[in-house]
């Protein structure tokens, strides 16, 4: 375990599963009171409870109404941390724009309309944490073009939001391949295939697991000089 959070209240967007849920069990065991944000309020409530989590709240991080609505009671938070996002694939030649659109209203503007709701509730000594992810620097031919500028986006994001929301600190985490339920929702049958393929090409010959990038998102959390930094947790993906 990475840090010491006791006292410390944590808000964790997209808690529910996946790298979120991971961050969100790590975070409570550090000692932190953890609230759990998702787009499915049953789920989030079911998720909460199971883990002992401080509370949950339901939105939708596409509409504004709803992430105020979701953060309106919450008095003080001194870790944002917003994971939320799906993955949008799409050829831009080809593709809905509405749907193209989702990669940055899931990350850029939903970022952006949650610091606004929390606005100085967010505690002047503490950290906001993004995401990102490989295609940021390795997008593929596969309708990865948006989501990889959108992913992008979310880097120089928090470097401008390191200098405009100072002293509280901001950074990224870019997972690699990570085996979470979103892949398998992603990939559906093909799931084993791609897997078993990717892996025999990366250096560590196998995924990274949604506990290790949790323990980043924690270490992002409580190591109070990182700041405006990408933190890659890829397992040197990036290197092949």
């Amino acid at each position: 375990m990475t840090g010491d959070l006791q006292g410390r209240a944590v808000v964790i967007v997209g808690g529910t599963s996946g790298i979120g849920l991971a961050a969100a069990r790590q975070a409570k065991a550090a000692g932190a009171s953890v609230i759990v944000v998702g787009f499915d309020p049953a789920g989030a409530e079911r998720v909460a409870t199971e883990h002992g989590f401080a509370g949950w709240r339901g939105a939708d991080v596409r509409k504004p109404d709803t992430i105020t609505a979701a953060l309106a009671d919450i008095p003080h938070v001194d870790h944002l941390v917003l994971l939320a996002g799906t993955f949008v694939a799409g050829k831009v030649l080809e593709a809905d724009i509405d749907h193209l659109r989702r990669a940055f209203e899931e990350r850029i503007w939903a970022a952006i309309n949650t610091l606004r709701t929390l606005g100085e509730r967010l505690a002047p000594n503490g950290s906001v944490t993004f995401i990102s992810g490989a295609l940021a620097d390795r997008p593929t031919a596969q309708g990865t073009a948006v989501l990889a500028a959108a992913s992008a986006a979310m880097e120089a994001l928090a470097r401008g939001l390191a200098l405009e929301l100072a002293p509280r600190r901001v950074n990224t985490l870019s997972p690699g391949t990570t085996d979470t339920p979103l892949l398998a929702r992603t990939l559906g049958a093909n799931r084993d295939g791609y897997v078993a393929s990717l892996a025999e090409r990366l250096p560590l010959r196998r995924l990274g697991t949604a506990e290790e990038a949790g323990s980043a998102v924690v270490f992002l959390m409580t190591n109070g000089f990182m700041n405006g930094e990408t933190l890659h947790v890829d397992g040197g993906s990036r290197l092949v």
